[in-house]
């Protein structure tokens, strides 16, 4: 009797859903209240001073309306998009788009100090149970406490299918225990690619080759060390987790060294969680490993200095005020700092429909019109006791929008599937997390900056997802896609809960 193999099809996912407030004519919560209000207002007004006045009122209420309901493919609002143009100008007028560090700068202290929402950050390090060395990242603001894991991603090249479904599926249960991780409030995951200097080729086989071996041997070795780095990449991965400073609402903020010695215990079992997912081998960040990452980043000529240290055996020291740009210039779509510029983008709409777990991986590759590249996943797990009113208040807004009108869009139809299926899979266990992405595409040649943006828009087509330049605050972009694990809602004048429901 013959065995016949079963032949699987590719597993699929999707059903990634934006939470919406109910409202008339498009408009959230918020801009419903804004358009009754008003109404009552010109009512008042007419009644009370007369029609034209009214009129004028009526004109107003309209021109409001105009701008809350004007968005362009990215859902932006004009008055979203004027409000970012304003605060621009204010921006540039006061010179804030400037920055210059160092002994000859206009930072106080003199030092190298980071700009931006990362310049009041602390840096400590401390020693989990394993006796490994970690960094912790402190930011007084937020009230924020950052932990930076490496990993060594495996990778989907010659791996069973089944392999990598089960990874996916590891990986989903990993984003659902977030929410049960005492003080976690956020987390991000940085894939970032660059070019190889060959220092760490080169010191491997100088450190294993045998002055005794063939001649041909050593000879061909040394070819290998010479070619091979030329047009190759190197792929790093960070996993940032960030903790609040309070062990519950109103509680007493912990310091440094009390965040430090709670996290001991903790850190192994975040370590090894993560290696089930088809993250590799995963370690803690020492606080000498974060300042490289954040010193290239700001810096990439500093890549093959310090590479070169290390292939010699030497630690180049770095503290935390000395791992800023010497100087920065931000535009209206790009980020100058130092030896590079870079453009960064974020994500305004998730794939539509299903898609495979191979969706990122032309996005996360190496390309060759763009040096540096980083690929930042954001996540903001939601507490289940929080998850279960967001979906049920998510399906009644959709239901609401469905029957306000006697003939329903086809999008509406669908929406109300999609917050129900939401539903039911929350109330069977499944975690509800926020998620964005920020993209970062460095060039050392501003010549080349065109190019890197043809290629982000092209990876973004093949990763079907809806990217935006982060017009009139790169800076800011810039720095929150670096492994700091900086919580973007935390750093906004407006909440991010009222845009919403405008």
């Amino acid at each position: 009797m013959a065995a016949v193999d079963e032949v699987r099809a590719p597993r699929t996912y999707g059903n990634w859903r934006r939470p919406t407030s109910p409202g008339l004519l498009g408009l959230g919560s918020v801009g419903t209240a804004i358009l009754l209000g008003g109404l009552i207002f010109v009512v008042i007004t007419v009644m009370i001073a007369g029609l034209l006045q009214g009129l004028v009122a009526g004109a107003v209420l309209g021109l409001v309306l105009l701008f809350l309901l004007s968005k362009d493919r990215h859902g932006r609002s004009l008055l979203a998009r004027a409000a970012t143009r304003v605060g621009w100008a204010v921006n540039r007028n006061r010179g804030s788009h400037l920055y210059r560090s160092g002994p000859l700068g206009r930072a106080l202290w003199g030092t190298f100090q980071l700009p931006g929402l990362a310049a009041p950050s602390r840096l400590s390090e401390h020693t989990d149970s394993y006796g490994r060395a970690f960094a912790l990242l402190h930011v007084p603001a937020t009230g924020h406490y950052s932990l930076v894991i490496g990993t060594e991603p495996d990778g989907a090249a010659l791996v069973d299918r089944e392999q990598i479904d089960a990874w996916v599926a590891d990986w989903g249960h990993w984003l659902a225990t977030l929410a049960d991780e005492p003080s976690l409030e956020a987390a991000s995951v940085t894939i970032e690619t660059a070019p190889d200097s060959g220092s760490r080729l080169r010191r491997e086989v100088e450190m294993n080759i045998d002055p005794n071996a063939p001649a041909f041997a050593r000879h061909m070795l040394a070819e290998v060390v010479e070619r091979y780095p030329v047009g190759s990449s190197t792929v790093k991965a960070y996993v940032a987790l960030t903790f609040t400073a309070a062990p519950r609402t109103g509680g007493k903020k912990r310091t440094p060294g009390e965040m430090g010695r709670e996290l001991a215990s903790r850190v192994p079992g975040l370590t090894g969680s993560l290696q089930a997912t088809g993250a590799g081998a995963a370690h803690p960040l020492s606080a000498q490993e974060l300042c490289e990452v954040i010193r290239v980043a700001y810096d990439p000529a500093a890549a093959a200095l310090i590479d070169e240290a290390h292939a010699a055996g030497q630690i180049p020291e770095l503290t935390w005020p000395e791992v800023g740009p010497s100087a920065h210039e931000t535009t209206w779509e790009a980020y100058r700092h130092d030896s590079a510029v870079s453009m960064t983008w974020s994500m305004t709409s998730a794939p539509h429909g299903t898609v495979q777990s191979g969706v990122l991986a032309r996005l996360l590759a190496p390309h060759r019109d763009i040096a540096r590249k980083r690929v930042t996943l954001l996540y903001r797990p939601i507490d289940p006791a929080r998850a279960a009113a967001i979906v049920e208040a998510d399906l009644r807004a959709a239901e609401f929008r469905q029957t306000s009108t006697a003939k329903p869009s086809a999008r509406d139809i669908i929406a109300v599937r999609a917050a129900a299926a939401t539903a039911s899979e929350e109330a069977a266990g499944a975690g509800l997390v926020n998620f964005g992405l920020l993209v970062t595409a460095s060039v050392l040649d501003p010549a080349n900056a065109a190019d890197a943006r043809a290629a982000i828009a092209n990876l973004a087509a093949t990763a079907r997802l809806r990217l935006r330049p982060v017009y009139g605050a790169q800076d800011s972009a810039f720095t929150a896609a670096l492994p700091l694990g900086l919580v973007l809602p935390r750093h906004l004048k407006v909440p991010a809960e009222l845009r919403d429901k405008l």
